[in-house]
């Protein structure tokens, strides 16, 4: 709920008011409701607070526990907050007055560097231990609050930007050329597979799921949590399976909804957050509260062009969901005249880097505003449902019964399959097929994704050997199977860097965007769950199409024709400006520290087919993808320079 800032000298030399004043300012371009800090000697603990939750309302941070010699500074909201209390042993008395600081200040007191364990929520914070001459810290497990920091000569400093610590003079500002190289490099929506890296060299951040302890003129960062998808979860039916997924999924629900603000929540047409609304409207109900929801629709002219399993415009499914619910005051916004193009600025200005989902960008941001506009405190959405919540495609449990032989159930598997979905037998096989046995059925001609890197920039840092090294294909032609895939996605911290996003975007619009399907408490049961609960009777997404019953419209919840497609109608915005986006791409082409850093013949290759006649369905095709991302970072070095 805050963005917060230090500085700690292992030298003893007394932080100067200066480098106090330069980080502080540097946050007063957010909304804020208290700006306090705590100092002494050479010690510094700032927050510029934001109040979301009751308990925050005129909370002290820093707060300094003279008693046990504990001051802590924190961006945090903390889910578990009933466990926290009764392992602790807080009195019901107390627990209402207490903030979500002081229990993790708690927490700390009972089990020191292992707290962040305990802990259920997001946040990122920073302790600092006078008696032990300690300053320990945290980020969540997903990384969803940032904490950067800057580390020399004993000068310890951190911040939730990284503009407080490039205010600080001796924290220069230079360009990290290896996170450049990955950024272009990698095909998938995250920019590096350094997970400690910025795009500043003297700026690093504590990548999720760490801690960090600065003791004695040393550094050191542990990882405190790992998933274990091995142990699973046995009862007896599927009634027993998704009335446990609907107990644990309320809890995690209901616990972000903790707010003296209005609640609101992204909306699609899909199984995601129409679960989640569906849940947040039934609990908020009770407490006498509407809940607020925003959809993005292609504008009004927009002629949809996707294929006939796809939906550009989601409406009909989004009413079914509003209708069916109930207790929603739903948005449904076009945002005529926003453009991926006008967008860049000011999205550089707010992550303070390079970024990839131009696609969703302008309508991203468009919901931030309307909501904060409304009042709202807690945004909800349903962004890692795919992995969670509704994991679960027929294609891949098929292949894994085919690859295991277990060849009478997946026969009837795919007749059910087939009836469900009203396609071709043979079709489904060959998908199946290819799945189960890539080497042997691999298509002759591969997709590649298009490298547009300058080859001695890659040389120069290394760049294909480090992103092998750490097992990415870069080509885009390898296929895993989903369970790979998922397992990738709770291992590989590289996947859950991108909390820059929430954490800015909340400074700016004072709201903070929560995921109920990212809970630890979710990812956990759904990791325990056999593949049979999500894949049954020819049904994908089984779990949440079941346990959904009541909750959801059957519109929505069997809907098993259409797919959402967002952000698909980038041309037909960007078409009216199509001139400027022209004289933007050939000044990037010709200028000569692109051409230090990208493959300049590649993308004038890319650009020479779609600048004269672009199609609207290029929106999804390479060749602006590359261009667009190119065209961001040029944007963000001309800024930096």
């Amino acid at each position: 709920m805050s963005a917060i800032a230090g500085i700690y000298h292992q030298n003893h030399e007394p932080v100067s008011r200066e480098h106090i004043h330069a980080m502080m300012g540097s946050l007063e371009q957010f909304p804020a409701d208290d700006v306090r800090v705590y100092k002494k000697d050479h010690i510094f603990l700032g927050c510029h607070a934001q109040w979301i939750t009751p308990e925050s309302i005129g909370e002290i941070l820093p707060f300094y526990d003279n008693e046990r010699k504990l001051a802590i500074t924190a961006d945090a909201i903390i889910d578990n907050r009933q466990e926290l209390f009764n392992s602790l042993g807080v009195r019901h008395a107390l627990r209402k007055g207490i903030s979500d600081s002081e229990l993790i200040l708690l927490a700390y007191e009972k089990w020191g560097e292992e707290c962040p364990e305990q802990l259920i929520g997001d946040f990122s914070f920073m302790i600092w231990d006078e008696r032990k001459e300690k300053l320990f810290g945290a980020r969540d497990f997903a990384g969803s609050r940032t904490l950067y920091y800057h580390a020399s000569n004993q000068r310890f400093a951190f911040a939730t930007t990284i503009k407080s610590l490039l205010s600080l003079a001796y924290i220069n500002g230079r360009i990290n050329e290896e996170w450049i190289a990955e950024f272009l490099v990698i095909p998938d929506m995250f920019n590096t597979v350094d997970v400690h890296s910025t795009v500043y060299s003297n700026v690093l951040q504590v990548p999720p799921s760490h801690s960090i302890v600065i003791q004695s003129g040393k550094t050191k960062l542990t990882r405190y949590s790992k998933f274990d998808s091995r142990k699973k979860l046995k009862l007896n039916s599927n009634l027993e399976y998704e009335e446990a997924f609907r107990d644990v999924f309320q809890r995690a629900v209901s616990d972000r909804l903790r707010t003296f603000k209005k609640v609101g929540s992204q909306l699609s047409g899909g199984l995601d957050s129409g679960s989640v609304v569906s849940f947040a409207s039934r609990e908020l109900n009770k407490q006498n509260q509407q809940l607020y929801t925003y959809s993005y629709i292609p504008q009004e002219d927009f002629i949809d062009w996707t294929p006939k399993s796809r939906i550009a415009n989601e409406r009909p499914f989004i009413q079914s969901t509003v209708n069916f619910v109930g207790n929603i005051q739903g948005s449904y916004l076009d945002f005529k005249n926003r453009t991926p193009l006008k967008e860049i600025n000011e999205w550089l200005d707010i992550l303070e880097m390079p970024y990839k989902f131009f696609n969703n960008s302008y309508w991203l941001r468009g919901i931030y505003e309307e909501a904060s506009n409304h009042g709202v405190g807690i945004l909800l959405n349903g962004a890692r449902g795919n992995w969670t919540i509704s994991y679960g495609t027929a294609i891949d449990y098929y292949s894994m019964l085919l690859k295991k032989m277990q060849l009478i159930k997946f026969y009837k598997e795919i007749n059910d399959y087939y009836l469900i979905k009203k396609t071709g037998r043979k079709r489904v096989v060959q998908q199946v097929s290819r799945r189960a046995f890539p080497l042997l059925l691999s298509p002759k001609n591969k997709y590649k994704f298009p490298q547009f890197i300058n080859k001695d920039f890659a040389k120069n840092t290394n760049v294909y050997q480090k992103v092998k090294e750490n097992g990415l294909d870069i080509t885009g032609s390898q296929i895993p199977n989903l369970s790979e895939a998922r397992d990738r996605q709770f291992q590989n911290l590289y996947y859950w860097t991108n909390g820059a996003s929430s954490t800015k975007m909340s400074l700016r619009y004072s709201l903070w965007n929560r995921d109920p399907t990212n809970d630890l408490r979710i990812i956990e049961f759904c990791l325990s769950l056999p593949d049979s609960q999500f894949v049954q009777h020819g049904v994908d997404r089984s779990l949440i199409r079941r346990a959904t019953e009541n909750y959801l419209p059957n519109k929505v919840r069997l809907n098993h024709q259409f797919r959402g497609a967002q952000g698909v109608d980038v041309i037909h915005r960007m078409i009216d400006e199509w001139d400027l986006f022209r004289v933007e791409m050939e000044e990037m082409l010709n200028d000569q520290i692109m051409s230090d850093l990208v493959d300049i013949e590649v993308l004038s290759n890319a650009y020479s087919k779609i600048k004269d006649n672009p199609l609207p369905e290029d929106t999804l095709g390479d060749d602006l993808k590359i261009l667009m991302r190119s065209l961001i970072l040029f944007k963000f070095i001309k800024e930096s320079n």
